[in-house]
């Protein structure tokens, strides 16, 4: 079996691309001297009124490490005693961190089935009945991934309606964005469509991710003040998640927001897959989805499925479908893009 020449870049996750060199540049000038630790430095300072103009509310701004730190400290901050975590079978959080909300929070996460990974008003209206009863978890909050472990999007109406009845019942809402660029690129491209999708909507905290968006170890949750408990910050200590130089994910922060970069890579990275979809989409056999974003999840055949992650890797999915994921970046090329279908294309 002869392949084509393979792809510069991989398509198994965002997770695999370097920094945007304006990120590091960003890093490079925030190096010099000497500022004050634990975001007491002016970088942060201005990420943070940055952060508050982007969401046109008076959040508080936390900076973390990681995205499942983000999570911790994000559900850390909107749980009482005794409450539990309403998510989808698909959930980041319930996955793919280890157990760790469960682990380090001392809590329960209550996953509902959802074909297309989003959680829905009649999945809270069943747990709902649980309520006031001592011998049950009680559901304090509602966790959705926007976009989705699937790569499908809540449009901004489900958001909304979601968030409304789990506030009917006294929940709080956390999203997940992992991946918030990418959808927020998807659905209009402009910080009134975050605002919409996110506080607007009624979400209460979001964990804003910038890791898998072309940064260095970025990220951020956004608390709505009020809502989200006023020690956060000492949840976010607790969890080992303050950076004490936090100037340097601050810094790329700035970068972002100050022009619109955080965007730019974003829509790119979803513009490469739409692409790839384009090109593969009349093989029938691979049973394609018209990504929302940037990732898709065709069926392969087991023999062609190790023979192309042998010539080009991605990620495996469900094995009992023979499914697997292919996963674009903020920098995918075009000539990426050409390659790997090509090489698709030679096993069909």
């Amino acid at each position: 079996m002869a392949f084509p020449p393979a792809p510069e870049r991989f398509f198994a996750s965002d997770n695999f691309s370097g920094t945007h060199p304006r990120y590091l540049q960003a890093i490079e000038i925030a190096n010099h001297g000497h500022v004050r630790a634990y975001g007491g430095d002016d970088y942060t300072k201005k990420a943070v009124a940055l952060f508050q103009h982007l969401c046109d509310e008076d959040v508080e701004v936390l900076f973390t490490f990681n995205g499942t730190g983000s999570n911790i400290v994000a559900l850390g901050s909107l749980l009482g005693p005794a409450e539990s975590v309403i998510c989808s079978e698909w959930a980041h959080i319930h996955v793919d961190e280890t157990g760790a909300p469960e682990h380090a929070l001392g809590i329960k996460l209550q996953d509902v089935p959802a074909p297309d990974a989003k959680v829905t008003p009649e999945h809270v209206h069943a747990l709902a009945g649980a309520l006031g009863n001592v011998h049950h978890v009680q559901p304090g909050v509602v966790s959705i991934t926007q976009a989705t472990e699937l790569g499908t999007l809540y449009s901004i109406e489900e958001i909304k309606t979601l968030c409304d009845v789990a506030h009917s019942y006294g929940m709080r809402v956390h999203l997940d964005g992992a991946r918030i660029s990418n959808a927020t690129a998807a659905l209009g491209g402009d910080a009134a469509t975050f605002r919409a999708q996110t506080f607007g909507a009624g979400v209460d905290v979001v964990s804003f991710g910038g890791t898998k968006n072309a940064m260095m170890g970025a990220e951020a949750v956004l608390l709505r003040r009020g809502v989200a408990s006023p020690r956060a910050e000492f949840i976010r200590k607790q969890n080992t998640q303050l950076p004490s130089k936090m100037r340097y994910a601050a810094a790329q922060f700035v970068e972002a927001l100050s022009d619109g970069l955080w965007l730019e890579t974003a829509a790119h990275a979803n513009a490469m897959a739409a692409r790839l979809y384009g090109q593969l989409s009349d093989i029938s056999s691979l049973e394609l989805i018209k990504p929302a974003v940037n990732s898709m999840y065709p069926l392969l055949p087991p023999q062609a499925r190790l023979a192309l992650q042998e010539w080009s890797f991605f990620w495996d999915w469900d094995l009992s479908r023979s499914q697997v994921r292919w996963m674009t970046s903020w920098d995918t090329s075009e000539a990426d893009v050409d390659r790997f279908a090509a090489g698709v294309r030679s096993l069909s």
